[in-house]
């Protein structure tokens, strides 16, 4: 085999899953069809939030610092609201209608918010592929895939001008993914009932738009403005219910974006030229499996939807850090490759709950008539009281989200905080090389672990808010608690994750030696 894994894909998906994949020892390669980053990725345009299990995730792997440097807006914590005092922050919105931060109920007891804001997918996409390049990742930009031969024995993948064989194939190539529709995966949804345009433009008379928030009118919705307009020409975004427009891929120019902002404005006003612009739609869709033998689906290429609230770079950071671990053990021999349908069965119902909302938000931003007015109208009073609108964000920002795994205790299948440790460490600091970690008090838990060592970082520490020993996946999520079922419960979540004990597993590929972390441990 040339690789063990190829994705489809540079984005920031696909790097981050090559970052993933290298950290689990596997020989990756990631092709990229573009030649440079497209400049509607760049600022405003290319604006993304990030939520609270993709923080999770860029902190457990060290790279949050760099994002929040790079954000266009980062919420490190939740102000103080004095009493009579109501600034104008936005939290978000839900089919338009506003979400304050002073609505915000304050985090519970033991609840983490490491923070939330807005960054651009180029600079997301220079953060992964800088990561991916130290880990030794291989990254060919300005190379399609263009076809693939898929057996039980692995994938052969061509290009325009190569081939590469690899044991795994993974499609992270967007939307209208090329690896999606080559494998024959089914791809059931719903069609677009709107178009959305965005272009940062020069206006000859701004003043005849309003600016700050979505402004609604009969025909559709417009706002002014964005993260990083500073000093330069203004963003604009409208969106139009007239289906999905007639040709995604050709410019966007000035005739178009004065059209469309004259019809949602109800003005005249005039673009007198276009910097840069996109398209889109709400096109919704979800593929049947994110399987089919060895090449796998993951991002867009899995699922897409209406960008209201900015669910899909999230999704798709979730179902990298999910597979890359899982991938990376199956592709060097540590796991049978049963392991992978559990990929599926904790992210496919996500990606449903993710549409569902999405969906929701289209009917309500769609709808017209005095029956749709009072509905939104309603809808923006639940979203000015705390319990609305902290139970909106909660849901949109991912809060809630958490994997239906084996055993009773509570905490099995959530992601873990990052709890500060006897040892005077921090939780997450242990996971920065991409391994399961046990935390053990002296319960006897790390003698059980011994035989996994080359997968399982072993903390010999206790967090106050977890039993005496735990073991956390690799994403994050806990496996096992002590309470849960004694050493042969420790056994089982250790064979089921991680696989068999080295010892009954010849020839298996390592990614290098066991550790052992104490508070002297590598921390990098």
């Amino acid at each position: 085999m040339d690789y063990d894994v190829v994705v489809a894909g540079a984005g920031p998906v696909g790097l981050l899953l090559a970052c993933e994949l290298r950290l689990g020892g596997t020989r990756v390669l990631v092709l990229e069809r573009e030649t440079d980053t497209p400049p509607a990725r760049y600022g405003s345009m290319g604006a993304r939030a990030i939520n609270a299990p993709s923080v999770h995730a860029l902190h457990l792997r060290g790279l949050l610092p760099a994002v929040e440097a790079a954000a266009l807006m980062w919420l490190g914590a939740l102000p103080e609201i004095a009493d009579g005092e109501r600034p104008d922050l936005y939290a978000g919105h839900f089919a338009g209608i506003d979400i304050r931060v002073d609505r915000l109920k304050p985090p519970g007891a033991g609840d983490e918010f490491l923070g939330a804001g807005v960054i651009s997918q180029a600079d997301l996409e220079a953060i992964f592929a800088a990561r991916a390049s130290a880990l030794g990742a291989e990254v060919r930009r300005g190379a399609a895939l263009t076809g693939f031969d898929a057996g039980d024995g692995g994938v052969t993948v061509h290009t325009g001008h190569d081939s590469f064989r690899t044991a795994w194939l993974v499609g992270a190539d967007g939307g209208r993914s090329t690896v999606r529709r080559l494998a024959g995966f089914g791809f059931p949804g719903v069609d677009p009932v709107f178009t959305g345009r965005q272009a940062v433009v020069d206006l000859a008379d701004p003043e005849k738009l309003t600016a700050g928030g979505w402004q609604h009118g009969e025909n559709g919705s417009y706002t002014l403005g964005g993260w990083a307009d500073g000093d330069g020409p203004p963003r604009v975004h409208t969106v139009e219910y007239e289906g999905p427009p007639a040709d995604r891929d050709a410019p966007v120019t000035a005739e178009e974006m004065q059209a469309g902002l004259r019809r949602v404005s109800g003005t005249d006003v005039t673009v007198t030229h276009v910097h840069v612009g996109t398209r889109y739609a709400d096109t919704t869709r979800q593929a049947t499996t994110y399987r089919r033998g060895r090449v796998l689906l993951c991002g867009d290429a899995a699922h897409v939807h209406s960008p209201a609230g900015g669910q899909g770079l999230n999704l798709g950071i979730g179902d990298a850090v999910n597979l890359g671990w899982k991938l990376a053990l199956v592709a060097r021999g540590a796991v049978p490759d049963s392991l992978l349908g559990t990929y599926e069965a904790e992210r496919h119902p996500i990606g449903a709950w993710v549409q569902k909302w999405s969906m929701a938000q289209t009917a309500l931003s769609t709808a017209r008539g005095p029956r749709a007015d009072a509905l939104r109208d309603v809808m923006a009073d639940l979203l000015d009281t705390p319990d609305g609108a902290t139970h909106v964000v909660s849901m949109i920002s991912g809060q809630w989200q958490h994997y239906d795994l084996p055993g009773d205790h509570p905490l099995i299948g959530r992601r873990v905080p990052d709890l500060p440790l006897t040892d005077g460490t921090t939780l997450a600091r242990h996971f920065r090389d991409g391994r399961a970690v046990l935390l053990d008090s002296g319960t006897g838990a790390a003698a059980v672990a011994e035989a996994w060592g080359d997968r399982v970082t072993t903390v010999t520490a206790r967090a106050a808010a977890l039993p005496d020993a735990a073991l956390i996946r690799p994403d994050g999520h806990i496996a096992w608690l002590a309470a849960e079922a004694g050493w042969d419960g420790l056994r089982t979540a250790l064979t089921t994750w991680l696989g068999p004990p080295a010892h009954v597993r010849p020839g298996v590929k390592s990614p290098g030696s066991a550790v052992t972390s104490s508070a002297a441990a590598d921390c990098r």
